[in-house]
């Protein structure tokens, strides 16, 4: 999360910056000092620390700035910055070993410090390291090229300045139109805004300007990968393909469009043919491991995810990924090995995050409880120093939809939408069962499973608007909205998804996450069924805390947001109830334990279906299934799972007082199953 200064502190940090630029170590050190015994934001306490360091290293006192740094990366164990300072007092205590490292980790964080590949480069060549003395080359040169405004925009989005990083970057357009680097850097800038439609167009537009321009069309196509619009993205790679014929990183791009699009077993037999060509595998042999998990090819899977981590000893995902099969269970050594890796201080972040996760699965199968959460806990705090959730917008966002989503906003307007009723949206929380309640339905001969679509998310974000400064647009423009901007979004769901359907008349759209825009879907789609996936809290909450989400779900990643996160759910679900009466099936995961037909019975008749026994069988139908529970909605109804979360139930006092024991109680008789 970007923090913007405020005046005055804004003003303190540049005081201290001049300090050091007139050689003022010990006044700059003072300054800094008396900040840091403020109260102040985590990103402002980054800066103080980062500054005190360098004063402490320009006067001379190393250790202080070791230690100085030490505290930094405690806050933000990636802070670029940091690692170069680190870097120059390794390269003066002559560790030019250490140096290297620093540096270079440095880089891994912001590619765009070219001090650090300056820096790099002089001990690689001192090394008479060629291969790595021409990549650092590659990257100055690279640098070197971009005009010093794009370089600034560079430096600070990789630092997470986003919103200074893409006003630098406008301010260039302004006055260089077309300038392709920088619409792909402000692409870029978007993406990790997740402005994912503003990113597209802009990427679009350098393809139709600039068509042999082989680095925007690459990212184009990254990002349609990214934004699960793998038709587009299968006609970007198979056009770079033809240009590129032996390009590897087109061939595996080509075969995530199609493994997208459900042709897992082309997407497969293509990654496997670029393994032999690749001199780092591990990331390819995990896409393919995730592709055999899709459609049940269990052993397949678990050989690909273990040759990804031999292949790269640090790669954290790889034992994440074996972990969430849900079935594996790991070797003495695996543990071993991820403890080592976990405890490395050389371990990028991001690979330390899956190394806890999985710990936390190994200790949980060995009934190990305490070592287990507090593997999970350390995993998930980390993470959430990543994601910088703020519960309190959550709030904000279900209490607008209770405002302006009225009883007298649907008498109004709510058969204006286009009048489809092949949708079936299945949402609630992640991990309350929706992938077994997508299973069962696409069972049936009418309906066809699909995946998580990002559709209607990406709908809200762009009627929402971007104008920080003021609030959100959505949902109170509802009531604004041409009349027949109703049935045109809703004719744009059903024509952007169908890449995603076979020849079923129904399909299911099954991203949680919907929830909160059941307004906008009844709306659009005044047709289309909604099934709201329920789950005892407890068991839900616990079930999302420990697990590692690809993307999103941030609220996941604390005990006390998840157990905010549902109440505000329920308060949410319970006021479509009251203004949409009748149209939103709630299923409860405990009761479709107990009473499996008559549930999938209920939910057929909700559809307007008849009962086929094959969605008794579900676990027999053979589809692509992408999400956590793949190998568990292909075993037959299992009630042992239903209270796993009270083995850990001494350390989840924070979720049951978040909760509150009101909402608590409304589920306690599902504590008996």
């Amino acid at each position: 999360m970007e923090y913007e200064l405020s005046k005055p502190t804004g003003e303190m940090l540049r005081q201290i910056q001049q300090l050091i630029q007139q050689a003022s170590f010990e006044q700059a050190e003072e300054q800094a000092r008396e900040l840091l015994a403020q109260q102040l934001p985590p990103a402002v306490m980054q800066e103080l620390y980062y500054l005190l360091a360098v004063s402490q290293r320009y006067r001379g006192a190393p250790d202080e700035a070791q230690q100085t740094l030490k505290r930094l990366l405690q806050l933000n164990p990636e802070h670029a910055r940091a690692l170069q300072e680190q870097g120059y007092l390794a390269q003066a205590r002559g560790d030019n070993f250490a140096a290297a490292q620093a540096f270079y980790r440095a880089t891994r964080c912001n590619p765009a410090l070219l001090s650090s590949w300056k820096a790099l480069l002089a001990l690689y060549q001192q090394a008479g390291q060629k291969q790595a003395m021409e990549l650092a080359q590659q990257h100055i040169s690279a640098l070197e090229q971009l005009p010093p405004p794009l370089l600034g925009a560079s430096d600070l989005m990789y630092d997470g300045k986003l919103m200074q990083a893409e006003q630098l970057c406008r301010q260039f357009l302004l006055q260089h139109k077309h300038h392709i680097e920088a619409m792909c850097l402000l692409a870029e800038i978007g993406v990790r805004l997740k402005i994912y439609d503003d990113a597209e167009f802009l990427l679009e537009s350098c393809v139709e300007l600039a068509p042999e321009h082989i680095s925007a069309r690459t990212q184009y196509l990254t990002l349609l990968l990214r934004t699960g619009k793998y038709a587009k993205a299968e006609q970007q790679a198979r056009w770079l393909l033809e240009r590129q014929p032996d390009n590897s990183a087109h061939k595996i791009s080509l075969a995530a469009a199609l493994v997208g699009l459900g042709e897992n077993e082309q997407g497969i037999a293509l990654y496997q043919s670029v393994l032999d060509k690749l001199s780092q595998p591990a990331d390819v042999y995990l896409q393919l491991g995730h592709a055999q998990k899709a459609i049940g090819e269990f052993d397949a899977a678990v050989t690909s995810y273990q040759k990804a981590y031999q292949h790269r000893q640090d790669f954290g995902d790889a034992y994440w990924s074996l972990a969430n099969t849900k079935t594996y269970r790991f070797s003495e050594q695996e543990v071993h090995n991820m403890q080592a890796r976990a405890g490395d201080e050389q371990t990028p972040v991001d690979d330390k995050i899956h190394f806890y996760f999985a710990l936390g699965k190994a200790f949980e199968d060995q009934k190990d409880y305490q070592n287990a959460f507090e593997y999970y806990a350390s995993g998930n705090q980390l993470k959430q120093q990543q994601s910088g959730y703020e519960p309190d917008k959550t709030t904000q966002m279900v209490d607008a939809q209770i405002k302006h989503c009225t009883a007298e906003l649907f008498e109004k307007r709510g058969q204006l939408g286009a009048t489809n009723p092949d949708p079936i949206f299945i949402l609630g929380l992640p991990r309350a069962g929706s992938t077994l309640l997508e299973q069962i339905l696409a069972s049936h001969s009418k309906v066809d499973g699909t995946m998580e679509l990002h559709n209607i998310l990406g709908l809200a974000m762009r009627l929402r608007g971007r104008n920080a400064s003021q609030a959100p647009a959505y949902p109170a423009n509802l009531w604004e909205i041409k009349d027949e901007y109703f049935a045109r979004f809703g004719e744009q769901f059903i024509d952007n998804t169908r890449s995603y359907r076979g020849n079923a008349p129904f399909f299911i759209d099954k991203m949680p996450n919907n929830f909160l825009h059941i307004g906008l879907i009844k709306l659009i789609l005044p047709n289309a069924k909604i099934i709201d996936a329920r789950r005892h809290p407890m068991a839900c909450c616990f079930s999302g805390f420990k697990q590692l989400f690809g993307e999103g779900q941030d609220f996941s990643y604390s005990l006390e947001a998840m157990g905010g996160y549902y109440k505000d759910y329920v308060r949410l679900m319970e006021h479509w109830n009251r203004v949409l009466p009748g149209q939103i099936l709630q299923v409860q995961h405990e009761e479709l334990l107990q009473d499996t037909e008559g549930q999938i019975r209920r939910m057929l008749d909700f559809c307007n279906l008849p009962f086929e026994s094959g969605c008794l069988e579900f676990y027999r139908t053979k589809r692509s299934i992408k999400t956590p529970s793949s190998e568990q909605v292909r075993q037959p109804v299992n009630k042992r799972a239903a209270q796993q979360w009270r083995h850990f139930e001494p350390y989840l006092q924070p979720l049951k007082e978040a909760l509150g024991e009101e909402l608590l109680a409304q589920y306690r008789r599902y504590e008996q199953l």
